[in-house]
């Protein structure tokens, strides 16, 4: 399936090494390690997903001088923290969601260090706080930056689907960023399906 713009998904995991072992063992595609984030504390894998999208496995990073940014809740537990969009014009669809009263906060810069030593930087909006339970994703601008679905390994995305109390609402916020989800009313949650050549991975 496909989903306008999409860049990529978050999912959050508190054993970010069981869940990739977990994922391999299930699809039959081993996710590659994308490298550590200095900021936040945190470290991801990172599988392909087709295209210019792709899932991240984000985690705390036991190498870290800090806690995690995130709560990532009990060893053994998933779920999606959020999800990214690309649009050709970062600053313009931030504008356009002000205009409309959606508060996407600002463009900063972030960066991560990859296995390699390589630092990758790259530029996101950083709203003030998750949106409609981060059902609405953020935006992000790669510039120069090699896409990391470059040399990625894939699975396809057999399903994404989200509840939300608001869906109305959460419908019409995506629409002004030129986006979807299969949507419908609910409590707040985004399940996904992944399926390589040994079977699927369900989330949610």
């Amino acid at each position: 399936m496909t989903v306008p713009l999409l860049d990529h998904l978050v999912l959050a995991t508190a054993d970010l090494f069981g869940t990739v072992r977990r994922f391999a063992d299930a699809t039959g595609v081993d996710p590659v390690e994308g490298g550590r984030h200095e900021k936040w504390g945190t470290r991801n894998f990172l599988v392909g997903l087709g295209g210019t999208a792709y899932l991240e496995l984000l985690g705390p990073d036991p190498d870290a001088n800090r806690e995690p940014a995130f709560d990532f809740g009990e060893p053994g537990t998933e779920r999606f923290l959020t999800w990214a969009i690309h649009p050709a014009d970062i600053d313009a669809v931030l504008a356009t969601a002000h205009a409309a009263g959606v508060d996407l906060g600002t463009i900063g810069p972030l960066s991560r260090e990859t296995p390699g030593g390589e630092l990758l930087s790259w530029r996101v909006s950083t709203p003030p706080h998750y949106l409609y339970d981060g059902l609405v994703p953020f935006l992000i601008d790669w510039g120069t930056t090699p896409h990391p679905t470059t040399n990625l390994p894939t699975v396809d995305l057999v399903s994404l689907h989200a509840t939300h109390p608001q869906a109305s609402e959460l419908r019409a916020v995506l629409g002004v960023l030129s986006t979807s989800l299969d949507l419908s009313t609910g409590p707040a949650a985004l399940t996904a399906t992944f399926r390589g050549p040994r079977g699927e991975y369900a989330v949610g």
